[in-house]
């Protein structure tokens, strides 16, 4: 080779180099940003494909935004854990793993139809019971809770947060009751109910009679069980005074709540701090909230994000009544973390 080739092919690798740094700069410069969301094929229209919030949040944010598709939770947990996504939507279990686990932080929450971004977990007795007439005597003296002990109790299902995690996080984090096999096994947790509660405790499967919380009220209603653990709405969406009410409600001044146990968060959009300043956050923000204040705005949360509101929060005040009392339970972390781990 001459002189003038090898001058030729030196000039030629060196723009390959270049270009090639060219292109991986340009990737560390990305200023687009990915919400993982579940995706369907087809839509019957736009205004039901989540694209629609992606164009939106760019036109209000100045950024690009692109859908990352995902399938479930745990593969939205795992795109935000490894930077391939930079916020998503994720249930209370997915939000809190991904905050203790991988640093993953809240910037907003969709609201319930009452305007609040939680609801409370609450036990629900007859009145005429022994913890019902407790939980109303005004006697500081007599604890509905310990009165519970031995009692049938429904639960709304398996690992249910208001019908079983947040209740028992609080009956084993207070004291009342002791766990029963390993520490680091979910499993014991049944072992648990059954035994400061009773081995006749009501765990419904889905689709069966007992199941969610018009089960765990159902289950109380016709005495096969003495407590419902649901949440502080349940009575009065299924057994209000005045309205459509299910047939096996009984008068609605036979139901009484006790104190609540605590709060379940709605689902936080959770974002990884790591790609999102907070100006970008705070941007971000704004753009959710101002969904609440016109009807293009309200059709994407009712039909995408299937939400009445969306609302700023912080991820301690959102999250942390729900894990100071789930943490409690046996063997939860080692289950939510290989529930959302990646498949």
């Amino acid at each position: 080779m001459n002189g003038s080739s090898r001058s030729n092919a030196f000039f030629l690798c060196l723009v390959m180099v270049l270009g090639s740094l060219s292109g991986c700069l340009s990737n560390e410069d990305d200023d687009t940003l990915r919400i993982a969301f579940a995706i369907k094929d087809d839509y019957a229209s736009f205004d039901d494909n989540p694209q629609k919030l992606a164009d939106y949040l760019s036109e209000a944010t100045g950024k690009s935004v692109e859908l990352y598709a995902i399938t479930s939770d745990a593969l939205a947990l795992e795109a935000l854990r490894f930077g391939s996504a930079d916020m998503a939507f994720l249930d209370g279990g997915a939000a809190w793993m991904g905050w203790q686990q991988y640093g993953l932080e809240a910037m907003a929450a969709s609201t319930n139809a009452d305007g609040r971004s939680h609801y409370n977990a609450q036990a629900w007795v007859l009145t005429e019971s022994d913890a019902g007439q407790a939980a109303t005597d005004n006697d500081d003296t007599t604890d509905p809770f310990a009165l519970l002990e031995g009692s049938v109790t429904c639960h709304t299902g398996w690992l249910k947060s208001a019908g079983m995690l947040i209740p028992m996080g609080y009956f084993i984090g207070e004291g009342y009751a002791e766990v029963v096999g390993d520490e680091d096994d979910i499993e014991s947790l049944r072992s648990t109910i059954f035994n400061h509660f009773s081995e006749d405790a009501v765990i419904p499967e889905s689709g069966t009679p007992y199941y969610g919380y018009g089960g765990a009220l159902r289950c109380l209603s016709e005495g096969e069980g003495a407590v419902a653990f649901v949440k502080d709405t349940s009575v009065d969406t299924y057994c209000p005074e005045n309205g459509d009410r299910e047939a096996w409600c009984l008068d609605r001044d036979r139901y009484t709540p006790l104190p609540p146990f605590g709060q379940a968060p709605s689902h936080p959009l959770m974002y990884q701090p790591d790609s999102i300043d907070d100006e970008t956050r705070a941007s971000l923000v704004a753009a959710f909230v101002a969904l609440n204040a016109t009807e293009d705005g309200r059709q994407i949360l009712a039909t995408i994000l299937n939400a009445p509101n969306v609302i700023e929060v912080d991820t301690a005040s959102h999250l942390g009544d729900y894990g100071s009392l789930i943490e409690h339970v046996p063997g939860i972390t080692a289950y939510l973390d290989e529930k959302f781990s990646s498949e």
